[in-house]
């Protein structure tokens, strides 16, 4: 049988248009037997990186692409000309020009929701580009369905001069109307004319011809239409489904074997791949006399200094030479890994932040384990008195961009993001794609609608689906009879629902990742492709998982209103203190005995993590009395921990109510703060190192593989471990025992680094509320000002502390 490749396709990233899943293409292209394929979503590359991994995954060769819209003139132009045509990727180069091209079409062309290019900007970036006509809707196929024939015939010649020799290929689709006929007849005519080859296409649109009707419906759902309004834009043959070669050539072998042909030669042309790995840091100006290497080393000693002289203000106890051995340590990993530039940049933005007075919170995941950046004041919990392991954050063992997490003033976070854009330059600095996607409950109104059912009838039927994160249609209705029994009973209804089932989970718009923003040393455009946001922002056109394997670094700006709380609640204690008597959260003591009898009894209503009622009769139980047990209580108050008995473990032995009892004496130490349970995946590398020599980096992997339950990785771990603990005279039996506890808490173990700084707010907000009740309850019921429930459960509390509420100022 004769070779095709399909070149024009739409998967789900051509939005509310492509009903193509990419996970559902692949293994039919492999039944198929087809060795390469295409994927040219309309207007955008959202989905490039997706297409080539699954792609290159299923053994199918992926050729980049995308169909563009084109001005009629000027892409500037206020006019509504946006005709379509199909660009492929010959070369790197040639991938690079659709990212650019496309990215221009946003920022340069957008015009009534479209985003055009030009014959212009085609011209300017047609190197390594293949270029086809496209559907009935191209530039070329209107003149012709306008009866233009000399029109076409310019067209097709400034088509063909605008890309590059063999570049440009008139396309052909099998046909099932009248006017794709005539398009076809007439690009056979053109073709012999003017010596521009056909192709031969499908411009697929959904997997199988039985989804044609589904794939109208979503169109509609696009355009905000009826199916039955005679306004909306239709396709009208049933015929865009992903054919097999032998129904091409069936249809098509007769008149356009050369189009057919076409493809395969095409394919074997198009080489291109994006390349994924690779890191782009952008370039970080150091003084003279420095490197980025230097500079670092030079900023954490520095940094480290001046963190001793705060100790010695509190009289803090603390070894030198621990903290000088550990600096260094990190500074080499972080040195050897290549990464200085990034913990510089961090520190930057941080510490701009913190002199304009933005609040930055303490810490937030495993960066807060990292003495260096404790020492650049990227962190403000020093790390060694609490254990937390720099490994668990950057592991030298295994590596990947380091990943800090950052919390900023929810009401100032934006002004962060704008020192960083001026800093970089406004085109080098952008936020990060999001896709919404049809949900159960969604797509059940959107599916509704467009078959002319009522709002009220579609609004009855998806609140049949239960109220479950996530949830699939399918899973809803094996819970819910009502729906079930909806669709045996009505035609219409299972008309609905069928079609819903069809198109849950395709994507539905564009958005903005809440917190993520990459920085480059050059346009992002040359990295990939991007759009413009609501408010002309930057956003790239890859999502954030996409974008990290494209190279761009990701910086997580992220707005907490705690710090907010914290902020207000301490500017009105100061209001009119001397400066020797401001209250200063970064220098607490954290052993407030009036904080830990507020947290004791619960009276947490207020206190960052703490609130809900759940963890107050925890607190109750568990009484806390020094700071450990807040991180603990943080870390063990989720299902996995306390459906294991763990929590109940660590109370029991923390009143004496139940014998500590430890694995083996040389974990004491390891244990001791967690009265013998294992709370935290640190514990679970500590205890690997010590008791069976790893390497702290050799831990994390074997904590990772653990925590996801790594059969083949564990077994191999399992035996290193035994050989390991032996030689430290460990017996057999206790080592095999201990590996499987440690397997077994590895899958509830939490992250000590972001519990520890995440209960620092924990204590700030208890002593505010302990210490400074006024302040801290105006605080909070300020920032709950915007909702009303929470309004009015805030002066509840703050009544039942025995404060005047007052009404707002007239």
């Amino acid at each position: 049988m004769p070779d095709f490749v399909h070149l024009h396709l739409h998967s789900q990233y051509s939005l509310l248009s492509g009903a193509i899943r990419l996970k559902a293409l692949m293994p039919r292209l492999a039944d198929m037997g087809m060795k390469a394929v295409a994927c040219t979503d309309l207007g955008n590359m959202f989905g490039a990186v997706d297409f080539q991994k699954k792609a290159k995954a299923a053994g199918i060769k992926p050729i980049i692409g995308t169909e563009v819209y084109v001005a009629e003139g000027s892409r500037r132009d206020a006019d509504r000309s946006a005709y379509h045509l199909v660009l492929l990727a010959r070369t790197n180069e040639g991938y690079k020009n659709l990212a650019r091209l496309v990215s221009f079409a946003y920022l340069d062309g957008f015009a009534h929701d479209k985003p055009r290019v030009d014959l212009e900007l085609l011209k300017q970036h047609n190197a390594g580009v293949i270029a086809l006509s496209a559907c009935a809707e191209g530039q070329i196929a209107q003149a012709v369905l306008q009866d233009r024939p000399d029109h076409a015939r310019e067209l097709a010649l400034r088509y063909r001069d605008t890309f590059e020799p063999d570049g440009f290929y008139l396309e052909v689709i099998p046909s099932h109307t009248p006017d794709q006929d005539k398009v076809n007849q007439a690009f056979r005519a053109l073709g012999d004319e003017l010596g521009i080859p056909l192709v031969a296409t499908n411009d697929c649109h959904y997997l199988d011809r039985k989804d044609a009707r589904a794939h109208e419906v979503l169109l509609c759902i696009g355009q905000g239409r009826t199916l039955d309004d005679p306004r909306r834009k239709k396709q009208e043959t049933d015929a865009f489904w992903l054919k097999p070669a032998d129904v091409m050539w069936a249809e098509m072998g007769n008149d356009f074997a050369d189009a057919l042909e076409n493809t395969v030669k095409i394919a074997e042309r198009c080489e291109a791949e994006i390349e994924l790995g690779k890191v782009y840091l952008p370039n970080f100006q150091v003084p003279e006399g420095f490197d980025t290497a230097s500079f670092l080393v030079h900023c954490a000693r520095e940094g480290l200094k001046a963190r001793y002289a705060e100790f010695d203000r509190v009289d803090k106890v603390y070894d030198k030479a621990e903290y000088e051995d550990r600096l260094q340590v990190e500074l080499d990993i972080i040195i050897g890994m290549d990464f200085p530039g990034y913990f510089l940049i961090v520190q930057d933005f941080i510490n701009w932040s913190k002199d304009q007075g933005i609040p930055v919170g303490p810490g937030r995941g495993s960066g807060a384990g990292s003495l260096v950046a404790y020492a650049l004041r990227i962190t403000d919990l020093d790390p060694l008195p609490y254990g937390l392991l720099f490994e668990r954050f950057l592991n030298p063992e295994r590596v990947s961009m380091p990943d800090f997490d950052i919390d900023f003033c929810m009401n100032r976070r934006s002004e962060t993001i704008q020192y960083v854009t001026q800093k970089y330059g406004e085109k080098q600095v952008g936020q990060i794609a999001t896709f919404g996607s049809l949900k159960a409950r969604g797509v059940i109104k959107d599916v509704g609608r467009v078959l002319g059912f009522s709002f009220s009838e579609t609004d009855r039927l998806s609140k049949m689906v239960p109220d479950v994160l996530g949830i699939s249609l399918a899973d809803a209705m094996k819970q819910e009879p009502k729906l079930q029994g909806a669709y045996d009973e009505d035609d219409k209804v299972r008309d609905l629902l069928d079609i819903a089932l069809n198109l849950e989970g395709l994507l539905k718009a564009p958005g903005m990742h809440a917190a993520g923003v990459v920085i480059g040393d050059k346009p992002l455009w040359e990295y990939c492709p991007v759009f413009s946001g609501a408010n002309d922002e930057l956003v790239t056109q890859f999502a954030k998982d996409e974008v990290e394997e494209a190279g761009l670094v990701k910086f997580d700006f992220l707005g907490l209103k705690t710090l907010t709380v914290i902020d207000d609640a301490v500017r009105m204690v100061n209001r009119g203190r001397a400066p020797a008597e401001q209250l200063d959260m970064a220098t607490l003591a954290l052993d407030d005995p009036g904080v830990y009898r507020l947290i004791s009894k619960g009276d947490t209503e207020g206190v960052f993590q703490l609130e809900s009622s759940g963890f107050q009769e925890l607190l109750k139980k568990l009484k806390p009395d020094v700071f450990e047990d807040i991180v603990a209580a943080v870390a063990l108050y989720r299902p996995g921990p306390l459906n294991s008995g763990m929590l109940d473990d660590f109370i029991a032995r923390k009143h004496g109510r139940q014998k500590i009892v430890y694995p083996h004496p040389m974990l004491e130490e390891i244990l001791r703060d967690t009265y013998g349970v294992i709370v935290y995946q640190e514990q679970v590398m500590q205890i690997a190192q010590r008791m069976a020599g790893f390497s702290l980096g050799g831990a994390d992997l074997l904590r990772r593989a653990m925590g996801k339950k790594k059969m083949d990785v564990m077994a191999k771990q399992r035996l290193v471990f035994a050989e390991g603990a032996a030689k430290n005279g460990v017996d057999a039996k206790v080592a095999g025992d201990i590996f499987d506890l440690m397997e077994k808490f590895a899958e509830y173990g939490f992250n000590k680094s972001h519990s520890a700084a995440y209960a620092l707010l924990t204590y700030q907000t208890g002593y505010l509320k302990a210490h400074h009740e006024v302040e801290f309850m105006a605080a909070v019921l300020t920032n709950d000002r915007d909702n009303a429930d929470k309004v009015a459960k805030g002066i509840r509390t703050a009544r039942k502390m025995g404060l005047q509420v007052l009404p707002p100022d007239a």
